[in-house]
């Protein structure tokens, strides 16, 4: 039905550049933006969002978490607006930090990966810390529905260093493994925080793509991009939140300085 999800994110990065926009309704930008706390001011929120950015960024991230605290309906308004910017053809980054073992990964993969459920998207983020290997199932869903896995290697809050910086070796070979042989980009990804200081492993070898949170709100910086991430920029997916949501009139056009910015630095 699709082609590989390595190859669909290549083509959206060349041709629309190098951002993921996040949609982060948060009780407190609810509020900035004057909307009620409540399933319809999600809505309204996340449609705005999706108006203002689903045709000029390469991919975009929905934070699970704001849908999920509503239960039924908010998870109702979540359907509803992956299958908006599917049908649009923009790439759907579930932002869900899902990780288990066997057959309950198994069960998160089938709600997020099948293409018959009513939250399939075309990636979704995983956790790695029951064991790389816990991670299988679903990076062999991935695979069969042509869909992709960010998985969590070394993130942009600064409390996950003591836990991450010793296994992120570990993860960023098992992702190397899963998507050797595979072109222009394989399907397992790795979220590596844009606000780190420096990287203690090549990411070159990764063959896959690199969501990089932090920047605006976080910190980082267009600039710190190619600093940070060398030889393997290619592969890199800068994201942004905040820094873009905060006035519903502006979304658009700072959307597209932080685009342009990263694809500038990002070629340099």
């Amino acid at each position: 039905m699709y082609e590989p999800f390595g190859t669909r994110l290549r083509a959206r990065l060349d041709k629309y550049g190098p951002l993921c926009v996040g949609i982060d309704p948060s009780p407190e930008l609810l509020e900035a933006w004057g909307l009620d706390d409540s399933p319809a001011g999600l809505e309204r929120f996340s449609r705005t969002v999706v108006d203002a950015v689903g045709d000029v960024a390469a991919v975009v991230k929905p934070q699970s978490a704001f849908f999920e605290r509503w239960g039924s309906r908010g998870i109702a308004v979540l359907e509803e607006i992956i299958a908006d910017l599917r049908d649009a053809g923009t790439l759907v980054l579930l932002d869900a930090k899902r990780g288990d073992i066997d057959i309950t990964m198994a069960a998160y993969a089938e709600a997020y990966l099948d293409h018959g459920s009513p939250l399939a998207v075309d990636a979704v983020t995983l956790s790695p810390y029951l064991g790389f290997g816990s991670l299988e199932g679903a990076i062999t869903s991935a695979i069969a529905n042509d869909a992709g896995v960010f998985v969590l290697a070394r993130t942009s809050n600064p409390e996950a260093a003591a836990l991450q910086s010793p296994v992120a070796g570990q993860i960023f070979d098992g992702v190397a493994a899963a998507n050797a042989g595979r072109a222009p980009l394989g399907p397992v990804g790795v979220v590596v925080g844009a606000t780190l200081p420096s990287l203690d492993h090549p990411l070159d070898h990764l063959n896959g793509p690199i969501l990089a949170p932090g920047l605006g709100a976080q910190g980082a910086s267009p600039a710190d991009l190619a600093r940070l991430f060398g030889r393997a920029r290619h592969a890199v997916v800068p994201s942004v939140s905040r820094a873009v949501l905060a006035d519903p009139e502006k979304i658009r056009d700072l959307t597209l300085r932080y685009r342009d910015d990263c694809a500038h630095h990002l070629s340099l």
